[in-house]
Parts: C-alpha cells; sequence; structure tokens
C-alpha cells in the first residue's frame, strides 16, 4: 500500500454509473462525508466506456433514468431508446444538476483495499490515471458499484497480440475511429456484437462477423420524442416510478404469469405479434412467464421469432445459420439484443459470416484470422465483441483482502458468495448494488440502483443512529442465499443455456447463474425480511 493519505470518509463510493451517482446523491444529503472513484474520464459508467458506432439502450428511457423529479421535470429525452452520447449528456446533466462534480474524483482507479480491524476502517489504495501517482484513502465503507460489464473480456486467442492492424475490445474503442472503406472483423454477435455490426457494415470495405452462436435479436422500435411527447410522458413518471417496483424486471410492463396451458393457440400467437409490434424487450421481458420454466414454451417463442425473421435474410444457407430451425438454445436463455437492421446487413456483398461451430478460430496472424479450414481472412481491423467478466470480475480485478487476507478470487474460487447479493462474510463494512446474486441482469439498472440503494442507505443510517460502526455478512446468510438461488435457477431454463448470465463465457469460472432468477418483487421482500429481523443474515456492532 502507498503512504500518502489523501482523504478521511464515511464513505467510499466506486464507480459512477447510475448506482455510484445515486449513492453519493443521497448520502451526501443525509450529512455523510462521501466521495465517489472513477476510473474513466467521466461519469456514466458503461455509458462511458461503450463509445462504439451504435451504443444504444435497450430500455426504455421512460425508466431509463433517476427518479429524482428535479432531473425528470427539465430533462428531454430525443428518442424512446437513447444513444450513448445521449445518454453521456445526461449523466452530466445530472451532475451538473445535483451539484455532485466537487465530490467526484474521475480517472481514479481502485486498486487495493485493506481493513483495519481495530479500527473498523478500510485503507484504500487508489491510481490517478492520468499522472500514474498512487493515494490512500481511509473510509468507515466502501460500496464497490461496479456493475456487471466493468470489467472486458478479451479471448485467448494465439497470436493475437501479433496482428499488425488494429484491435481492440468494444468497451476500448478508440474516439472518433475512422473504419470506411477497411477490411473488419467482429467477433462476437451478443447485444454489442449486432450494435456495432449493423452501424459499421455500410460504411467499411469488407467486414467478416465471426459468429459462435446466433443471436435472437428483436427489434428495437424507437420512436422520436419532441418537447410536446416529453412533456405528455412526465405526467406519467410518479405513477411509473411506484409501478416499476412491481414488476419482474422494474419495468414499465411486466411479464404475463397466466400459465400457457390456458391460453390458446389463438391467443398465444396473438399476443406475440402485439407484443413484437412493440417492439424492445417487450417479448422477452414482458411476455411469458412460462418461457424461464419450460423450455418448449421457448421454443414456441422462438419460432415466432425464427417466423418474423427469415424473411429478411436472402441467403436460405446464411439464413439457417443466423436463424436455425432447431433452436440453439431456449428463447430468453440468452439476452435478446434490439437491431434495427443486422439481418438486412448481411443482404450486403461486402458482408462474410464465419459460423465457428464449423470453422474455429485457430490463430491470428500478422495480417488476420487463420480458421481451422485453412483459411487466412485478412483484416486492417479486428473488433472484439466478446462480451465482460460480468457480476464478480469487477471485484476481482480489485486487490481487496479480506479479515483472513484473502482476495475476492480466492474467496469467489467454488463460485459467489453473498448475504442477499449484498455483502460476502470477511469483508465488513463493505456493500454492493446491482452486483452478484442480485436480480442485476434481468433487471432495469437505474431502478436497482435506487430500489437496492435505498437498503443500502437505510442500513448506514440505521448504523449511525445506534452508534454502530461494523457490518458484515454471516456464512450461514451466504449458504442460504446460495441454496435459495441455486434452486430457483434449477426450476429455470437459464441452465440450458452457456450464457454470460451463467458465467459459462469466463474460462475456469464455475458455471452458476449469477443473477437472481425470481423477480425484483420477490428480490425486495427478501431484502425487506431482512431489515424487520433485525439485519438478519448480518451481524452489525
Amino acid at each position: 500500500m502507498g503512504t500518502s493519505v489523501v482523504e478521511e470518509l464515511d464513505v467510499l463510493v466506486v464507480g459512477g454509473g447510475f448506482s455510484g451517482i445515486y449513492q453519493l446523491e443521497r448520502l451526501r444529503s443525509l450529512g455523510f462525508a462521501v466521495k465517489l472513484y472513477e476510473a474513466g474520464s467521466d461519469a456514466g459508467g458503461v455509458w462511458h466506456w461503450n463509445q462504439y458506432p451504435g451504443a444504444r439502450v435497450d430500455t426504455e428511457a421512460t425508466l431509463y433514468q433517476f427518479s429524482d423529479e428535479r432531473i425528470w421535470r427539465e430533462w428531454n429525452w430525443s428518442e424512446i431508446f437513447p444513444g450513448q452520447e445521449e445518454l453521456q449528456a445526461y449523466f452530466r446533466f445530472v451532475i451538473d444538476k445535483l451539484d455532485l462534480g466537487r465530490d467526484i474524483r474521475f480517472s481514479t482507479r481502485v486498486t487495493a483495499a485493506q481493513f483495519d480491524e481495530q479500527f473498523n476502517t478500510w485503507t484504500v489504495e487508489s491510481r490517478d490515471e492520468r499522472t500514474g501517482e498512487t493515494f490512500q484513502t481511509r473510509t468507515r465503507f466502501v460500496l464497490p458499484l461496479l456493475g456487471t460489464g466493468s470489467k472486458a473480456l478479451l479471448p485467448n486467442i494465439p497470436g493475437l497480440e501479433d496482428f499488425q492492424g488494429d484491435y481492440f475490445h468494444t468497451s476500448r474503442w478508440p474516439q472518433g475511429y475512422d473504419m470506411t472503406g477497411k477490411r473488419v472483423a467482429v467477433i462476437g454477435t451478443g447485444a454489442s456484437g449486432v450494435q456495432v455490426i449493423q452501424s459499421i457494415a455500410p460504411e467499411v470495405g469488407h467486414l467478416t462477423v465471426f459468429q459462435r452462436t446466433p443471436a435472437t435479436a428483436l427489434p428495437m422500435i424507437s420512436r422520436k420524442l419532441d418537447a410536446a411527447a416529453n412533456d405528455e410522458l412526465r405526467q406519467g413518471y410518479p405513477e411509473l416510478f411506484k409501478y416499476r417496483e412491481e414488476t419482474f424486471g422494474g419495468l414499465e410492463y411486466d411479464v404475463i404469469f397466466t400459465p400457457t396451458a390456458e391460453i390458446s393457440d389463438e391467443e398465444f400467437n396473438a399476443t406475440l405479434e402485439e407484443l413484437w409490434f412493440k417492439g424492445g424487450l417487450q417479448i422477452w421481458l414482458g411476455g411469458y412467464a412460462d418461457m424461464f420454466f419450460n423450455a418448449e414454451v421457448g421454443n414456441r417463442i422462438y419460432a415466432f421469432w425464427r417466423e418474423k425473421t427469415l424473411p429478411r435474410i436472402k441467403d436460405p444457407d446464411l439464413a439457417e445459420k443466423l436463424a436455425p430451425a432447431v433452436p440453439p438454445y431456449p428463447f430468453g436463455t440468452k439476452r435478446c439484443p434490439l437491431e434495427y437492421t443486422y439481418y438486412d446487413a448481411f443482404n450486403q456483398d461486402n458482408v462474410e459470416l464465419v459460423d465457428l461451430k464449423e470453422t474455429p478460430i485457430e490463430k491470428v496472424t500478422r495480417n488476420g484470422i487463420v480458421t481451422t479450414d485453412g483459411r487466412e481472412h485478412e483484416f486492417e481491423v479486428i473488433v472484439l465483441a466478446t462480451g465482460f467478466d460480468s457480476f464478480t470480475g469487477g471485484l476481482t480485478d480489485i486487490d481487496v483482502r479480506s479479515t483472513k487476507g484473502e482476495s475476492f478470487s480466492e474467496v469467489f474460487r467454488d463460485g459467489a458468495r453473498t448475504a442477499l447479493g449484498r455483502a460476502t462474510a470477511g469483508f465488513p463494512n463493505m456493500l454492493y448494488v446491482y452486483g452478484p446474486q442480485s436480480p442485476s441482469a434481468f433487471c432495469n439498472g437505474p431502478t436497482c440502483a435506487e430500489l437496492e440503494g435505498d437498503w443500502v442507505i437505510n442500513c448506514l443510517v440505521h448504523m449511525r443512529e445506534n452508534g454502530l460502526t461494523r457490518i458484515e455478512a454471516t456464512a450461514e446468510a451466504e449458504q442460504e442465499w446460495h441454496d435459495h438461488l441455486e434452486a430457483l435457477a434449477t426450476s429455470t431454463t437459464f441452465p440450458l443455456a452457456n450464457s454470460w448470465y451463467m458465467n459459462a463465457n469466463v474460462p475456469g469460472k464455475k458455471r452458476e447463474l449469477l443473477a437472481y432468477p425470481g423477480g425484483l418483487p420477490m428480490y425486495l421482500e427478501k431484502c425487506r425480511q431482512s431489515v424487520e429481523n433485525g439485519y438478519a443474515g448480518f451481524v452489525l456492532s
């Protein structure tokens, strides 16, 4: 650890996304000495880091925002699904409006933390990304609010470092990078890959898409919003912010709980048609809940999706790779990317698909990528749309030491361990929001940032009012939460897919569902029960 202590705090918030900004504003207003450290040069979390072409939110802006009336009363959205630049501007507006900038240190990466048992405080080491200088902060509580996409997952492909062109992960896209006329490879067809592919296909010289598993992308129907439309939406915001607490995903619509066995085929398909034309994630997080528990229901929805998608792909062989007759996984067990022209892009003469199930990547050379059929594809640019080490990757990336001297990598070696998705035994006074084993990936980010975040805020207020200085999860509560989550997971279809929800994209990590699948209302009820029983699952002292 370094030697220069620059700040003494009650609370250090790590991460400048929705959760971090919410904690900073609320805790400061309650009189806590609190600062926020953000590794990026600007706030926004994923909306700062992911500046690739076409980066756009897949949740309607109506609830993809703070519920603070001081913000929504003045902020106008330009469309229902805003792009990255608009979301970055939104965060700047929030920071200026609430005067948060004086308590934020940008370009400051937290690298290590050690707990002092005698004084019940953390000593946190950070690095200034501009100067390289390190410094220490002493704080009672640390809130690592790192989200699910803070650690980019780089593929272990032999020879990648030998490539003579440019290569980069989508979350580290060089600002203003021009791809016009270049030969480009995109590896990955998840949400980021889909957005990049449809955005750059018209301008590059040649585009080769390397697909391992086809996406079940849904239409993003993003209507434009003028001032009058924003005023009309504002009328309903107070009710929407209340209603979100009652829905499975913290959204303005809920899943359909009526068992599909009780629904005629005509009604089933009519509902899918209605949801399809609404656009967005409605078929997934506003569709039949049965799809999450019955693979056959998921396959029926997949058949509907395929029927809608096939007419857009001219080449029959290509269509079978992008939308195969046999579902590659039950519909809904992988996140559905939203798209405008993704499938149409493959009709262009300059766009090619390489099926990695047929011809995996063997290596990267100075000039391009060699597949197992012996073919060398030559490129000037390789885009790695390979996702993230989600849920726990941000925590394991920091050298945080438990009271036993163990790192998160060691503690999570056999799987994530948390109580309520809120804290881990051995790491006192460290609380998560939107972390591992919370609703996270199945829930609207701002909804969880506020509703989960309130548990943390109320807990810290409770401790202050009662002269308490330490909170720690118990191992028994961790086991109970693990067993509860595992029981829920095994009743769902999620284990049937090798998704990042299951940690299946990270080599060497335990395959387990790390997002709480019981829905937001059930999760919030579990959190309330803990509080009502004297913060059951935690030791406060």
